[in-house]
């Protein structure tokens, strides 16, 4: 489990505006790790903060940096059940959660947004 700085994107909600923000981030080597797409907003994990945040505002997007936490569990049922119950029972609230599988497919990879970010690293460190 890391604390991580998420980008939160603005989108319009219109055909081709997501393969627009892919394609400008892929046309300057910004690969993408995890993505949640909200009606109107995009939350993007990515390496390159900066350097994606220079081109997003350069394309006058309207963006925030967030922080939020990525944890890697293993594919399997019952380990994201765990983990939300876990956090809940300590009284933390997710806000909104997305994920992506390893290439193997054998580790899901949370990025969730919490309510007590210190609150949920020390109930997931073991605290």
């Amino acid at each position: 489990m890391e604390r991580i700085t998420e980008i939160f994107v603005v989108l319009e909600n219109r055909p081709s505006t997501l393969g627009e923000l892919c394609g400008h981030l892929a046309e300057n080597d910004i690969n993408i790790e995890a993505i949640g797409v909200f009606q109107d907003t995009a939350k993007l994990y990515v390496k390159n903060v900066s350097k994606a945040m220079k081109i997003l505002n350069k394309l006058n997007y309207t963006t925030e940096l967030r922080d939020v936490l990525k944890v890697d569990l293993e594919n399997r049922p019952g380990d994201l059940a765990e983990l939300t119950t876990k956090l809940g029972n300590r009284g933390i609230n997710i806000d909104y959660a997305y994920g992506t599988l390893s290439r193997k497919g054998n580790t899901i990879s949370m990025i969730l947004d919490v309510s007590d970010i210190e609150k949920a690293q020390a109930v997931l460190s073991g605290g």
